[in-house]
């Protein structure tokens, strides 16, 4: 799987949650966009629930059963919910890891 289309796939869900918002409430979505932490928008409840969203997209979807709470999150350096960029990142890693 490419990191382009892992974007696109994490894009497309954080849209997605986007949608649930108020109008006043929306978020400009890309790579940029911060997901947790100073400057984001999205609450830890709606994070979380994005995040159970992807893990069973990419497992259905895509057949990568991946964990994206796992101790290896926790402890990075970056933390892979900074950014949709970061998370990208973090996805290609574990995707990469499980087909080599």
């Amino acid at each position: 799987m490419t990191k382009q289309e892992i974007t696109a796939t994490v894009i497309k869900q954080v849209e997605n949650l986007n949608d649930t918002f108020l109008e006043s409430q929306k978020i400009i979505v890309d790579e940029n966009t911060v997901l947790f932490g100073n400057g984001s928008s999205i609450d830890s409840l709606s994070l979380v629930s994005m995040i159970v969203e992807l893990e069973m997209l990419f497992s259905e979807e895509y057949g990568f059963d991946i964990s994206l709470t796992d101790d290896k999150a926790m402890t990075r350096e970056i933390n892979p919910f900074d950014s949709v960029s970061s998370l990208v990142d973090f996805v290609f890693e574990i995707i990469n890891k499980k087909i080599t």
